[in-house]
């Protein structure tokens, strides 16, 4: 534990260090989905953070830091916003990914023009992806992944000292590859259901060839999205678990991103 001094001799290098120490932590909040919301105001984050950097600074071991008004600072400041935004942009991508399969299965079931306010952002998203948002934000919550991710905050300035450059290339080619694995996802999570859309779609298409008469968009669109309903209510467990995977693969690439040096060296 680290005795802060009470002394006015120390106070200003001691602001500095909390003030030093916060500005990971509010680039991870800014980024992060479920705070960098519009749902929670900026003075909160704020706020947040500085808690967040005074505790840091009491419990956890830390080097020598960079003199303030320094090139060094400057360079450490924009280190700590790189670190702290990758740690939330992670948690960003994963929350994207429930979006991206809903897209994947409105257009299919013709749904693609029932629009909602997304709560967390605030933007206007599609009706079935603020749904698919609302059950990965309370799987995430249920299972405590909220709690380990601010742990791993925490641990990031073991792993990653506050003030050192450990933050390299391959940590950048990691975020990247992290949002492949979303994509592929997205796909892997959308799969079931638009196969099922799909074969309503064919056999749709057959018996509009042997009844011609038939007022194709009058029969197609209904049975599309009671098919698409149907099968989302069949596959949401298995959905739910994919969801869960999606959190823990967010939290894992969290985690890789704190380790210093390459992996492959």
């Amino acid at each position: 534990m680290n005795i802060l001094d009470p002394g006015l001799g120390s106070i200003e290098a001691q602001l500095w260090q909390i003030f030093f120490l916060s500005i990971r932590c509010g680039a991870a909040f800014m980024a992060a989905p479920m705070i960098g919301g519009t749902a929670v105001p900026a003075p909160i984050r704020i706020l947040l953070s500085i808690v967040f950097g005074f505790f840091i600074a009491t419990w956890v071991p830390l080097g020598p830091l960079p003199e303030m008004m320094s090139f060094a600072a400057v360079i450490a400041v924009l280190h700590e916003v790189l670190v702290g935004t990758a740690l939330g942009f992670v948690l960003q991508l994963a929350f994207a990914i429930p979006l991206i399969a809903a897209e994947q299965i409105s257009g299919t079931m013709g749904l693609a023009i029932a629009t909602s306010i997304d709560p967390s952002s605030g933007a206007q998203s599609g009706a079935l992806g603020t749904f698919f948002g609302l059950v990965l934000s309370l799987l995430f919550y249920a299972v405590g992944a909220h709690l380990l991710w601010y742990e791993l905050l925490v641990e990031s300035f073991r792993l990653l000292p506050a003030g050192e450059l450990g933050f390299g290339a391959w940590q950048a080619r990691n975020v990247v590859l992290f949002m492949g694995y979303g994509l592929a996802t997205a796909a892997a999570i959308a799969l079931p259901v638009v196969l099922v859309l799909l074969l309503v779609q064919v056999v749709t298409g057959l018996i509009s060839r042997s009844a011609p008469s038939l007022n194709l968009f009058a029969l197609g669109l209904p049975a599309g999205v009671a098919a698409g309903i149907a099968a989302l209510i069949i596959a949401m467990p298995v959905m739910t678990e994919q969801f869960r995977g999606v959190i823990e693969a967010a939290l894992d690439q969290s985690a890789a991103l704190m380790v210093e040096g390459s992996p492959d060296g």
